[in-house]
């Protein structure tokens, strides 16, 4: 008996191969986005994490060969460790003083590396019969001790430009408008999102405008790679764009942790995509005077770079399509002119 249409008629069979398909492919989607999630997480650990080391040559270079899976570095005193650790060479330092170990983190940089440091010290003393604490030279604000606000935001920011760009090649239909309302939700999405963080959530304490600068430069970068991707390449621009930002730039930013936490060469990759530049760039500029933010600055303007390269590309091929198409249809409106006036 065939099946009847909503407006009365005949409805087809569906194909079975398009029902295998379909059920085949939401199923790999699904188990691709289990994977990019769950699997930076489950094999979380440090992996070449660096850290400092005050104490005597020997002493220093039997704890770098103890830890495993950090990049131990000596220093001469505390004061050059903290230095080291305000200007992001490091995440902290173990500071020896005969049994006794202190710890000195900067929890802004990773409350996870920084309680890792910390346990470290505390492990290492006691195994000497000393004692051990915690000098925490650079906190997040009381609001979010733990920066949740930070961590959390690597996925609203893959979204929203992806979702911006969307938006605006829907809306709006001129090449010039495009990129002008790309830059005005660059700069509106920099002070609000900036904003949500300091005044509401309480993650930033540091330069608002600053701060506010770095994330325009992470929301243009997102906004203008997936618009650029979406002129060029159409539907299949997004489907790429989608994969870089959300199934990887979002489990690889490393926000929640430190990229030093995802297994290699992961967490590297993860800081070439706009989430974790981004995330990176944030958290360098609102607490270390942005020490340290060089590598995610560059990425970013390569992407928003790239992104506008890509766009202009796509626009005069699309411009290109088009007047070769009206002049083929000129042509066959002269072709038929002239033969209704031989007939």
């Amino acid at each position: 008996m065939a099946m009847l249409s909503p407006a009365g008629g005949t409805a087809a069979r569906p194909n079975p191969r398009t029902v295998i398909g379909l059920v085949v492919g939401v199923a790999a989607l699904l188990a691709a986005m289990v994977t990019a999630f769950a699997l930076p997480a489950a094999n979380s650990g440090p992996h070449d994490v660096p850290i400092g080391v005050v104490a005597p040559a020997a002493q220093a270079d039997r704890l770098s060969q103890q830890l495993d899976g950090f990049d131990v570095t000596r220093y001469d005193s505390s004061e050059a460790a903290r230095e080291a650790i305000e200007h992001r060479d490091i995440y902290g330092s173990l500071i020896v003083e005969g049994r006794n170990v202190d710890a000195m983190v900067a929890s802004a940089a990773s409350p996870t590396v920084a309680t890792a440091i910390s346990a470290i010290g505390s492990r290492v003393s006691q195994t000497a019969g000393g004692t051990s604490q915690t000098v925490d030279i650079r906190s997040f604000p009381p609001d979010d001790p733990k920066g949740a606000g930070l961590a959390a935001g690597a996925l609203p920011l893959a979204l929203g430009g992806w979702i911006s760009a969307m938006v605006i090649m829907l809306l709006i239909h001129t090449p010039g408008a495009r990129v002008l309302t790309a830059l005005g939700v660059s700069v509106v999405g920099g002070l609000v999102l900036v904003a949500t963080l300091t005044y509401v959530i309480g993650t930033f304490d540091g330069n608002y405008w600053v701060t506010s600068l770095a994330a325009m430069l992470g929301i243009a970068a997102t906004c203008f790679a997936v618009l650029g991707l979406r002129e060029l390449l159409g539907g299949a621009g997004l489907g790429i764009a989608a994969i870089l930002l959300i199934f990887l730039g979002n489990p690889l930013s490393g926000l929640a942790s430190a990229p030093e936490m995802i297994p290699t060469p992961w967490g590297r990759i993860g800081q070439l995509l706009p989430p974790g530049a981004t995330g990176t760039m944030l958290r360098d500029v609102a607490f270390f005077n942005g020490n340290g933010a060089l590598h995610a600055i560059v990425v970013l303007v390569c992407w928003l770079v790239g992104g506008l390269a890509l766009y202009v590309l796509g626009v005069w091929r699309n411009r290109r399509s088009h007047e070769v198409d009206e002049d083929e249809i000129h042509i066959g409106r002269h072709a038929v002119d002239d033969g209704v006036v031989t007939s």
